[in-house]
C-alpha cells in the first residue's frame, strides 16, 4: 500500500511573526482574523481537515493560506495585495473548479448589491471565500477561465436555478389556458376571450 501525502503545516513563525499574528487575532477584519486563526492552528499542529470547517474555508483554501505564509510570512494577512506583477495566488485545478462553481451563483448570495458578475467582483468574492490567499486581478480570473476553455462572456451568463429544467423553461416559456392556444379560444383572427373552466365558448353573433 502506497503512502499518502504528508500533512501540510506552516513553518515555525519567528518572534516578530508571532507578534503580528497575535495582533491579527484581534483584528475587526474577518479576512485577516481567519487567516491568523489558520496560521496559529497549523502552528499548533492541527491538520487542514480540522481547521477548514472551523474557519468556514475549504481545505484547498486553508492549504493556500498555509503555503502563502510559508513563502511570504505575515504578508498573507494583508487584506488587499497590490502585487500585480506576481500572480502568486493563481488558481490550481481545484481552485479553478471552485471558481467555475462560484460563477454559477448570483453575486447577491454573497451579499453583493448586483446580480451581474464582473471580473473584479469575481476576484473579490473568490478572495472573500478563501479560493485565493491573495486578492487577484480581474485578468487572473479571465486567464483562469481561459485555461479551462471558458470565455468570460459566456461565464458571466452562467447563473442558473437549482431546478435542472430552468434553462429549458427560460428558453421556451410554457403557456397555459387561452395563451397556450389562441385557436381553441376563438381562432387566430378573434380577440382572446376569457376562458371559464367547465364552460364552452360561444361564437359571437350565434
Amino acid at each position: 500500500m502506497g503512502m499518502g501525502k504528508a500533512p501540510l503545516f506552516v513553518r515555525p513563525p519567528t518572534d516578530a511573526e508571532r507578534q503580528a499574528l497575535e495582533d491579527a487575532l484581534r483584528s475587526p477584519d474577518a479576512f485577516v482574523l481567519r487567516r491568523a486563526q489558520i496560521i496559529r492552528a497549523s502552528a499548533q499542529g492541527e491538520q487542514v481537515g480540522v481547521i477548514a470547517p472551523r474557519v468556514g474555508f475549504s481545505g484547498q483554501a486553508v492549504r493556500n493560506v498555509i503555503r502563502a505564509f510559508n513563502a511570504h510570512g505575515v504578508a498573507v494577512l494583508q487584506p488587499r495585495s497590490r502585487r500585480n506583477r506576481v500572480i502568486y495566488s493563481s488558481f490550481d485545478t481545484a481552485g479553478a473548479e471552485a471558481l467555475r462553481a462560484l460563477l454559477h451563483q448570483s453575486p447577491r448570495l454573497f451579499d453583493k448589491p448586483t446580480s451581474v458578475w464582473t471580473l473584479d467582483l469575481a476576484a473579490e468574492v473568490a478572495y472573500e471565500r478563501g479560493l485565493t490567499a491573495w486578492r487577484v486581478s480581474g485578468e487572473t480570473i479571465r486567464a483562469t477561465l481561459a485555461r479551462m476553455g471558458v470565455r468570460w462572456r459566456r461565464a458571466k451568463e452562467w447563473i442558473t436555478s437549482p431546478d435542472p429544467e430552468y434553462a429549458r423553461k427560460k428558453a421556451r416559456p410554457i403557456l397555459t389556458g387561452c395563451s397556450a392556444s389562441r385557436t381553441r379560444c376563438g381562432g387566430a383572427g378573434w380577440p382572446i376571450q376569457p376562458c371559464t373552466p367547465g364552460k364552452m365558448g360561444t361564437t359571437p353573433g350565434a
